[in-house]
């Protein structure tokens, strides 16, 4: 079989796997990540989203084969370490607003907040409602509104 080598939370990390495996089995049952979920297995819930090099995607999208070794995969565990500190900001305001009710779909949410947050900044504008209108994740529980309300409370927090 062959070998893929990628960066994973900042560790370099090296499966051999069929290149065909989609890398959210390789997070994972190869690797024994479990922060990303499988929800559709198509990329329309996006409760498995993760970073790819700093932006959201759908690794229950992508054959490990469409990964390099120069990339660099951050799940839900990882995201705190970008930060230096025990919890990510949009953690935290994820705790203070109270989000969860099942958990299920949170990582995925969570790490979209931050790629959108990140992206917004890089354009130098501040989160605004057109931005959270884009965000697509599913939440079967329906907390949308504390959703919204942590990602502009993580927003406010993040340097």
């Amino acid at each position: 079989m062959p070998k893929h080598t990628f960066k994973l939370n900042g560790e370099q990390v090296t499966v051999d796997v069929p290149g065909e495996v989609r890398l959210l089995w390789v997070l994972r049952d190869v690797l024994g990540v479990r922060g990303p979920k499988y929800g559709c297995g198509l990329g329309v819930c996006q409760a498995c989203t993760c970073h790819i090099n700093g932006k959201a995607f759908n690794p229950c999208s992508v054959p490990v084969s469409e990964i390099g070794p120069d990339d660099e995969i951050t799940t839900i565990e990882g995201l705190p370490a970008t930060v230096g500190k025990d919890l990510h900001p949009m953690q935290q305001a994820w705790l203070d607003r109270d989000v969860p009710q099942c958990g299920y779909c949170q990582p995925g949410q969570i790490m979209t907040a931050v790629a959108t947050v990140r992206k917004v900044r890089e354009e130098g504008r501040e989160i605004g409602d057109e931005d959270l209108d884009e965000i697509r994740n599913v939440c079967r529980c329906g907390t949308y509104q504390r959703i919204r309300e942590a990602i502009r409370a993580g927003a406010d927090a993040t340097e």
